[in-house]
């Protein structure tokens, strides 16, 4: 009993440590907190800027508009943002209050002062590295293995903050490796709804704001609004539509948070949204969609911590087949059918790569919903990919594993050979 207990517990902290608000693309927004902190550190605007980076942050922000700048896209743009009006205390959400003036002025720090970069020599996949200077003093801050994780900020020659990122881990850190998908579904199955509601509801009217915006208006390659167009307003097309509208806003500046999954926005986005679309079509319970998003939140975040929060496989991919399991949820289906889906899907889309935040993830995102929602009918048909056929094992944790180990380990001189051709586009 104490064990169950403590089970659940660490779920739900899990839960409310990931599903977490953020304005913008949480790479470049990382940047823009890294930035405050140095902006704040330092006590004014700096007058010399230098930012080091890991290869993979140069990867997810380049190519991206950061909200609330004016329109301002890619790495120094973020950075400057962070110092010209972040707040720190708000974390991913650090530039959600931004004035016009202050938008001008970002413009004109880019121009007049200039901040160099460089790609970090770390082992570490999520590294950021702010020197500002400026009014006789000078500052380093640090963010490392997590997008809000300070682990150094140093002041002229005293040492304000250390922490050792080596491992990554804090005491209260709730251990995801306690996560499977036979306890996610049992403890779907057995939450106390009033445990996950506020968590829930906030995801839900976040990020179906954010995806209807993006159907309304014209941001990125309108992914959403060309699947509507051609494809017909079936529910599984408009699983699809809401979650790739929701990745066209994002990426192309939308000024509106979204929920984030393992770190990121599109995986929040393409793990709820098409849920939602299907608990609507269904015409299920407020409860029996909590619960459905319990499934589809978790199943992401597992598959996620075995493959690490970068690299350079889709992260859509696994939260497209987790929404695959979430819809199998809603249509009565317990843990055979939630493992049965997610083994299908991650047959059919595992092998996407991830080169860098940008529009053409609303395109990715559709199909890695595509091949959740074909997964589970695959499976209610009576159809599947089986143990032994390529990366598939016998076992849903052991597919997952496999997966895992082929975007972690396998992928590395993938994700070497990603960076290297965008930095020369």
């Amino acid at each position: 009993m104490d064990n169950q207990l403590s089970l659940y517990k660490t779920y739900l902290k899990i839960l409310e440590e990931e599903l977490i608000p953020a304005l913008g693309c949480t790479e470049p927004i990382a940047i823009a907190y890294c930035a405050a902190v140095a902006r704040e550190t330092l006590g004014n605007i700096p007058d010399k800027v230098e930012l080091e980076v890991s290869g993979n942050i140069i990867k997810n922000a380049k190519s991206v508009t950061i909200p609330n700048t004016g329109g301002l896209k890619g790495i120094q743009a973020a950075a400057a943002a962070g110092i010209i009006a972040g707040d720190s205390s708000k974390k991913l959400e650090v530039i959600s209050q931004v004035s016009d003036i202050q938008k001008r002025q970002m413009a004109d720090f880019i121009n007049n002062i200039g901040i160099s970069l460089k790609i970090a020599q770390s082992q570490e996949v999520l590294d950021i590295t702010v020197y500002a200077a400026g009014g006789g003093h000078n500052v380093a801050v640090r963010i490392a293995g997590a997008h809000t994780n300070v682990a150094y900020i140093k002041k002229d020659h005293t040492v304000l903050y250390e922490a050792d990122v080596s491992s990554n881990k804090r005491q209260d850190c709730p251990d995801r490796k306690l996560l499977n998908i036979e306890q996610i579904c049992r403890f779907a199955d057995n939450v106390k709804i009033c445990d996950v509601q506020h968590v829930l509801d906030r995801q839900i009217s976040y990020n179906t704001a954010i995806a209807e915006e993006g159907l309304n208006n014209p941001y990125g390659a309108n992914v959403g609004k060309v699947l509507l167009k051609h494809f017909g307003n079936d529910i599984a097309v408009r699983a699809r539509a809401m979650a790739a509208a929701g990745s066209d806003a994002r990426m192309s500046g939308c000024e509106m948070p979204v929920i984030i999954n393992s770190g990121s926005g599109n995986q929040g986005l393409t793990c709820s949204l098409p849920v939602i679309e299907y608990a609507k079509e269904l015409g299920c319970s407020r409860e029996k969609l909590y619960r459905a998003l319990v499934i589809s939140n978790l199943c992401a975040i597992h598959q996620k911590n075995i493959i690490g929060r970068l690299g350079a496989y889709c992260g859509a991919i696994n939260a497209g087949c987790s929404a695959g399991a979430g819809i199998a949820y809603l249509h009565g289906g317990g843990f055979n059918s939630v493992a049965h889906t997610i083994v299908n899907a991650l047959a059919i889309t595992s092998g996407i790569v991830c080169d860098g935040a940008k529009p053409s993830c609303a395109g990715k995102v559709a199909a890695a919903v595509e091949a959740g929602i074909l997964g589970y009918f695959m499976y209610q048909d009576g159809y599947q990919f089986r143990g032994g056929e390529g990366i598939i094992s016998k076992g849903v944790e052991n597919t997952i594993r496999n997966v895992g180990q082929l975007g972690r380990d396998g992928m590395k001189e993938t994700d070497k050979e990603i960076i290297r051709i965008m930095m020369n586009c």
